[in-house]
């Protein structure tokens, strides 16, 4: 009967000569607590919003229309907490010298903390993401990094095994509330650019990762276990800049509901749920390609490069900060051209377009391997983006969802490829890894069966209200 009365209530909107409310941006600041929401006849185009001011919450959307732009402040925002969270999180695995140090711990213990992590940071995800699209927390961020900030405390003081894998649980949960939840808020303060907005939450993470190790460096491997509460001060900062990004999350919560009812009818895909199910099945194929493939380089590329040119360890650690600079560059660079051309075209170049370069790259010399590396870090990060992107526009309404999947699998992924690939490098060599990998980007030819969900501008304002 809703669906009825919502296919009646359209055709009134559509005799009465117009379709819905237009949008009207907001004078205020980009991290304004108390988001304007404006409804006037959308009989006449609306204008284009100032760059840094936040689009109004929506009431009721047109099937052509998309938020008119992105809330800047709110972006931004979420891509230092993503820093902020990426870096405590890759500052467990950074310790564990320090750890298995001073706690006598073994290798085997070593494995328990980082499963105890993975697991607490990748399998809740999916789960989280599903319980935040019925019932939305918009504060549930700012709990997330709180979870961080107690793991760290008892990181710091833990004199044994079993408080520090209680200490790495709660940093893992942490993780996991924290991502579903904030790809929902930067899809929303998006303006309709989905894969923009997302590359720049991505780029945040990807520095963080890659800090969390400088950092622990410089200060843990100096001063030991117990300086790791300093760093309760960086998840400090980060409960702070939530608290203010949930504040404009609450108060656009409730319009943004009542769009998503009323725009039901213009969020269907048009796909069978067989047909969709097959499509995220092929996503998921393409994220292990992805996963795979970048653990076998950021886990044992220095290995590789050590035993063919017999490099030091100093300089190998050099070309992998080549490899992962043209990461950073790749995820930002994945997204708003995906906006521009469609998901699925940058789905795939990003995954089949690195099979070349990944075939030649076990065969070159040394000065090649580092152009290689950096062509193979720039197309492949552009991944990411655009699967999580199609894969909300594949199932709209389901972002929370969709995104603790996707987020999930590539924590999970990553750290399955790595130890199953150590394992391959123990009985038959580093060599015999990198050639076997070299043929993952093949995988990128499923994406032949993936729908075609439609222009990214008409992808844009169909998702606008999920």
């Amino acid at each position: 009967m809703k669906f009825m009365a919502s296919i009646e209530r359209d055709a009134a909107t559509e005799r009465h000569g117009y379709s819905a409310f237009a949008i009207h941006p907001s004078r205020s600041s980009t991290l304004a607590t108390e988001p304007e929401c404006v409804h006037s006849m959308a009989m006449r185009p609306t204008s284009e919003a100032p760059a840094n001011s936040p689009p109004a919450c929506i009431d009721e959307v047109e099937p052509n229309a998309i938020p008119v732009a992105p809330v800047f402040g709110i972006l931004f925002a979420l891509s230092f907490a993503h820093l902020v969270n990426d870096t405590l999180q890759s500052l467990i695995p950074a310790i564990y010298p320090i750890l298995k140090a001073e706690l006598r711990l073994d290798y085997s213990h070593i494995g328990l903390i980082t499963l105890t992590n993975q697991l607490t940071a990748s399998l809740l995800q999916p789960f989280v993401g599903a319980f935040t699209d019925k019932h939305p927390q918009p504060f549930s961020l700012a709990l997330g990094m709180a979870s961080t900030l107690v793991g760290l405390v008892l990181l710091s003081v833990a004199p044994n095994l079993a408080l520090v894998l209680v200490a790495v649980a709660f940093v893992g949960i942490g993780s996991s509330v924290f991502h579903p939840e904030a790809s929902r808020v930067a899809h929303l303060s998006s303006g309709g650019r989905f894969g923009f907005a997302q590359s720049v939450f991505q780029v945040g993470g990807n520095a963080g990762s890659s800090l969390g190790p400088l950092l622990a460096a410089a200060i843990v491997v100096y001063r030991g276990q117990k300086s790791v509460i300093w760093f309760s001060l960086l998840a400090l900062v980060g409960i702070v800049v939530l608290s203010r990004v949930g504040v404009w999350y609450r108060d656009c919560l409730a319009h943004h509901r009542a769009a998503k009812r009323r725009a039901a009818l213009h969020r269907e895909t048009g796909l069978t749920r067989t047909r969709v199910i097959f499509s995220l099945g092929i996503l998921i194929v393409l994220v292990f390609s992805k996963y795979f493939y970048l653990a076998s380089m950021s886990s044992y590329y220095t290995f590789f490069l050590i035993e063919k040119f017999s490099l030091s360890v100093r300089d190998a650690q050099l070309h992998l900060f080549i490899f992962l600079a043209a990461i950073a560059a790749g995820t930002f660079l994945g997204g708003p051209v995906g906006d521009r051309i469609g998901r699925k075209a940058v789905i795939w170049v990003s995954i089949l377009g690195v099979a070349p370069f990944a075939l030649a790259l076990p065969y070159a010399n040394l000065f090649w391997c580092a152009v290689l590396s950096a062509i193979i870090g720039l197309i492949l990060a552009s991944a990411f983006s655009a699967i999580l992107v199609y894969s909300q526009e594949l199932i709209p309404g389901k972002v929370g969802t969709m995104s603790g999947l996707f987020f999930g699998l590539a924590f999970g992924l990553g750290g399955i490829g790595s130890a199953l690939l150590g394992a391959m490098a123990d009985r038959h060599g580093i060599p015999f890894v990198f050639h076997i990998c070299s043929y993952l980007p093949l995988i990128g030819l499923f994406t032949a069966l993936l729908p075609n969900l439609g222009t990214p501008r008409r992808a844009a304002s169909t998702a606008a209200t999920a």
